[in-house]
């Protein structure tokens, strides 16, 4: 991707940041207003295949009242595919070392489907980060497997994964798969909306397939996105969290099932659930405008200058008790 003035504006400023001896790329654009601590700051984690870029409807919106800033996940976009085993947990641990590097103050996470996953451990791993989270779908092995598969097909179903994962198969596959009208086409399946499907998105999700390493990880998620430690399981993380959350789900997603999406809001009674009628699996950049309202919405209702008077309280009080005992 190109990087000019414009583009910059539309994602921010960007850096490369050393973790654990890996390159990895972020960005961030201040708060165009004056600062405002009821306001925390919005870190963005996108899904599979995606990047920084997917946010270019999002960021200029959003830093016009919070402080924005945005990851490339090791293994994604221009971060660098590296040989590991990817699971949340290590991305969780890059997002939280990302969180005490630069910024130490407690934030707003915001996800988009593996996102979203990564959000979710996150809030429960370090609380005292996490002031809140808001969630685009959720894929949650789990419940995927449990709720859209009847039990007999299962075991077919995982018998036809393991027997295409062999790696010379899977690079083949992937070769195939990278080609940017084959992009097109996975896009038109995530996508309602075909206005949405330009060829700045095809080459934001392209490009990073054809990095060094990018087949190795490929193959990499592809076994380990399979396996229960990939990420912990929805039903016992999300019940243990006592911050806001936000779940918005795109009636017509079909990558991420629409009908999994109420037992999800289920498991907390802080989730606030938005169903969004014809979107898709990416509601922030199908559709930015709604989205971008939502989520300004919500931060408004949740994180004023009342809210966060009422938490410093509540926190101040919860000291004074654990003193006391």
């Amino acid at each position: 991707m190109t990087i000019t003035e414009n583009w910059s504006k539309r994602i921010g400023r960007q850096r490369d940041w050393a973790w654990r001896g890996w390159q990895t790329r972020y960005t961030y654009l201040r708060s165009s207003q004056k600062h405002d601590p009821s306001k925390p700051p919005l870190i963005l984690i996108h899904g599979f295949g995606a990047a920084i870029e997917h946010w270019r409807n999002n960021i200029p919106v959003l830093s016009q009242s919070h402080t924005v800033y945005a990851l490339d996940l090791v293994g994604f976009g221009a971060s660098r595919k590296v040989a590991t085993d990817y699971t949340v947990n290590l991305w969780v641990e890059q997002l939280y070392d990302f969180w005490r590097t630069f910024i130490g103050q407690p934030v707003v996470l915001v996800g988009n489907s593996i996102g979203s996953l990564v959000c979710m451990t996150a809030a429960a791993t370090y609380p005292h980060m996490v002031e809140g989270i808001i969630m685009l779908s959720l894929p949650d092995v789990s419940i995927l497997r449990q709720e859209t598969l009847p039990k007999w097909l299962q075991p077919i179903v995982m018998g036809i994964e393991n027997a295409i994962a062999s790696p010379p198969l899977l690079k083949a596959i992937f070769k195939i798969l990278r080609h940017p009208e084959v992009v097109r086409r996975w896009v038109k399946i995530a996508y309602v909306n075909r206005a949405a499907i330009t060829d700045e998105l095809v080459q934001i999700l392209a490009a990073p397939a054809q990095d060094k390493g990018a087949a190795r990880t490929f193959h990499r998620l592809f076994k380990s996105v399979r396996l229960p430690q990939f990420s912990p399981p929805a039903k016992e993380v999300l019940p243990t969290l006592n911050i806001p959350i936000l779940l918005v789900w795109g009636r017509q997603d079909c990558m991420v099932p629409f009908a999994i999406a109420p037992s999800v809001a289920s498991l907390n009674p802080k989730i606030e659930f938005v169903p969004l009628d014809n979107v898709g699996h990416c509601p922030h950049d199908e559709s930015p405008d709604q989205f971008n309202a939502i989520l300004l919405d919500w931060l408004e209702a949740n994180f004023n200058q009342a809210k966060a008077v009422e938490r410093i309280e509540s926190k101040c009080f919860k000291s004074v008790i654990e003193e006391a005992s």
